[in-house]
């Protein structure tokens, strides 16, 4: 047996007592129901604090193909999709950073990566967003007083334009809502 298949068989070996490890840890975790602009339910996200940031992990349906923005917002409101959730207000975005991955001056706080939504119009992913936590621990605290909103947006983020990556008009969101 080579040295490296070695390595991969001990890695693997692990994996199970790393992964029970994490389960037994008591970490904040938080859950969103996505409703989309005639306010069905279109999937949920879950969330869970790491030591340096988020995890979120999506789970969509009936959502039209394509590749799709999502951002944090700023208040943790999703009442109003006749409105285009325009209550969810901007990303969260305590240190007044610029938008955009690529932009020297960013990301803000509530940026993230796109996503790919499917023909038959469902969509998993995980995000990591170091510039988070749940906790108020690392970063912006996505559990402030007016809490926050996942929202997805009809097209993919350019990840410098200002203020959204030019994603466009806003088809669901999700108020965050810690499980504690």
């Amino acid at each position: 047996m080579k040295p490296r298949h070695l390595l991969l068989i001990c890695a693997a070996a692990t994996l199970p007592l790393a992964m029970q490890a994490h389960a037994v840890e008591d970490t904040p975790q938080a859950s969103a129901e996505f409703l989309d602009n005639d306010g069905e339910v279109v999937g949920h996200a879950r969330i869970e604090q790491g030591p340096v940031g988020v995890i979120i992990n999506l789970e969509l349906s009936d959502l039209p193909e394509g590749w799709k923005a999502i951002h944090i917002h700023a208040k943790g409101e999703c009442h109003d999709h006749e409105d285009g959730f325009q209550a969810s207000g901007g990303h969260l975005n305590p240190d007044d950073a610029k938008h955009g991955f690529m932009n020297p001056e960013g990301p803000d706080a509530g940026d993230l990566p796109n996503f790919y939504v499917h023909d038959d119009g469902t969509a998993m992913a995980e995000m990591f967003n170091e510039r988070v936590s749940l906790d108020g621990s690392v970063g912006a605290n996505m559990m402030h007083e007016d809490g926050t909103a996942l929202v997805i947006h009809e097209a993919p983020d350019d990840h410098m334009s200002q203020p959204i990556g030019g994603a466009g008009a806003r088809i669901a969101c999700g108020v965050v809502e810690s499980d504690d």
